[in-house]
């Protein structure tokens, strides 16, 4: 490393934000990057660890710890400290095709498993990766580089989200035609319709999609695959697809929400969450609704579910003009710190404050969090329309049957609650399966596309990503609900596995 003792000498500094109060006025992006001279001190901090656990990617106590991607972070960590940008970038664009999304939206894996972080602050991995990207974009070092030769194979890809658009990248680099068909009306998938825009404002999107476009990708969007062999302007049929394609793979998420089951459940303004937020991305670009969601508009909003989706929606809510917001979490809450059966390089299970949470605290005055807590009723008006939501306090009790431990209700801890606006982001249960039975592919237990996998989510190197006959499949469709960097990550596995299969052999890494 170019400073040996940068750890010792520099503390940690990450992106400023802008105030709640301030941010919370548009939906752009709030965290202005560091100038170069700070963003080389926090490269100069990677210490030069005998172990890069920051890059491994494995599990530890369950859980997987260091980056997916593999991403060689020292090796442009010390790039950066040098000031030497193009040749980080080189070293990013090595194992990762969209540095832009992931150094937005990733909850830095890489981080938790830093050896600075094992006695005092990470390196800011997370940040030092987007800053690359940014200085490639500005300087014009990331351009169109269509492949020189053409195998005369032809893909077919369902689904534009990030698997989806890595299968692709990867694909079309190594000279097979690929097509992308996309149900939306434009490309991304959750990354355009489920992350808000102050996360990821979509130029960025539209930016990376272009640059694809021009390297040859073919994106065919507004175009639903269904069952048969038809072709309309609205819809293709699988046979179709499987009849004039020398391979299809299936990216298409895992978009089957988990409901809730209570009294009322058909009550007038009941959502999903990622429908509530696709609309709300569409509403913010003029385009017409897809699910008919209503804004937070002078609503008292109940969110059911504590993670990054609920939290997005508490953002959104608020910035909708919303007259209140709370989030149900039916588990207890994590604790502050690590707990001593949690260490270190393990991912720290720990009470994170989100950026929609910080704002509900600044506008509100509370954390809009409850835990504990669940819906029992939903309560309607005369019209139908929901009013509110009788709440129940929930705690862990060990089922008699099976053995493992459950969240049951507490007698007599039931609570009214005034709501018009209940947002369900309790997490999802597999693929939609109009697309897996179009193709005819089995799927597992967890409502996933199988593909022959004992450990459907292992390290995406070691999946198997083949369906049946000339169908593949990748990303959450596969593996289930996960991040932004295991799609990735997956749709590059795939790619590789693809073009074994095409080719008889592969030299994809």
């Amino acid at each position: 490393m170019g400073k040996t003792t940068g750890f010792l000498e520099y503390t940690r500094e990450t992106n400023p934000a802008l105030e709640p109060k301030e941010r919370i006025k548009n939906f752009l992006e709030f965290h202005p990057m560091l100038d170069h001279e700070k963003r080389q001190k926090q490269g100069a901090r990677c210490m030069n660890c005998g172990v890069p656990f920051c890059q491994s990617g494995v599990k530890f106590g369950g859980m997987f710890s260091g980056c997916p991607l593999h991403n060689l972070i020292p090796e442009w960590n010390d790039e950066i400290f040098m000031g030497n940008w193009k040749q980080a970038l080189s070293r990013l664009k090595k194992t990762n095709n969209f540095p832009e999304f992931t150094g937005r939206v990733c909850p830095a894996l890489c981080e938790a498993a830093c050896t600075c972080g094992m006695n005092g602050d990470p390196v800011t991995v997370h940040e030092n990766e987007l800053a690359i990207v940014e200085e490639g974009y500005k300087n014009g070092w990331i351009q169109p580089c269509p492949p020189e030769v053409r195998s005369g194979k032809r893909v077919a890809v369902v689904g534009s989200g990030p698997s989806g658009l890595a299968v692709a990248d990867q694909l079309n680099q190594r000279g097979h035609k690929v097509v992308v068909f996309e149900r939306d009306k434009n490309p991304g998938g959750l990354l355009m319709y489920g992350i808000p825009n102050m996360k990821l404002e979509k130029r960025f999107i539209d930016r990376r999609i272009d640059i694809m476009k021009a390297e040859g990708v073919e994106f065919r969007c507004g175009v639903n695959v269904v069952a048969g062999d038809c072709e309309t302007e609205a819809a293709i049929g699988a046979e179709k697809l499987a009849a004039e394609f020398d391979a299809v793979v299936l990216c298409c998420g895992a978009k089957q929400p988990r409901d809730l089951k209570a009294e009322g459940r058909d009550a007038e303004g009941i959502y999903f969450a990622v429908d509530f937020l696709g609309d709300a991305t569409r509403r913010l670009y003029g385009e017409e609704l897809a699910h008919g969601c209503p804004t937070a508009e002078g609503k008292n909003v109940i969110i059911v579910g504590g993670g990054d989706t609920g939290n997005d929606c508490v953002g959104t809510s608020i910035r909708q003009g919303c007259k209140s917001v709370i989030q149900l979490e039916m588990m207890p809450k994590s604790p502050d710190t690590r707990l001593p059966n949690n260490p270190w390089p393990q991912w720290p299970r720990v009470c994170k404050t989100d950026y929609g949470q910080q704002e509900a605290i600044a506008l509100y005055g509370h954390d809009p969090r409850i835990y504990q807590t669940t819906v029992k009723e939903f309560l309607k008006d005369d019209a139908g329309k929901l009013r509110g939501i009788v709440t129940v306090k929930l705690e862990p009790k060990k089922d008699e049957t099976t053995g493992r431990t459950i969240m049951a209700e507490v007698a007599g801890t039931e609570e009214t609650l005034p709501c018009e606006l209940l947002l369900i982001a309790a997490g999802f249960v597999g693929c939609e399966s109009y697309i897996s039975d179009a193709f005819g592919a089995s799927k597992t237990p967890r409502g996933c596309i199988d593909t022959g996998n004992a450990d459907p989510v292992g390290a995406a190197a070691e999946q198997k990503y083949q369906s049946h006959d000339k169908i593949f499949a990748a990303g959450d469709c596969r593996r289930g609900q996960s991040l932004v960097v295991w799609a990735i990550a997956e749709g590059r596995a795939c790619a590789k596995e693809v073009d074994g299969y095409l080719m008889g052999y592969t030299n994809m890494i």
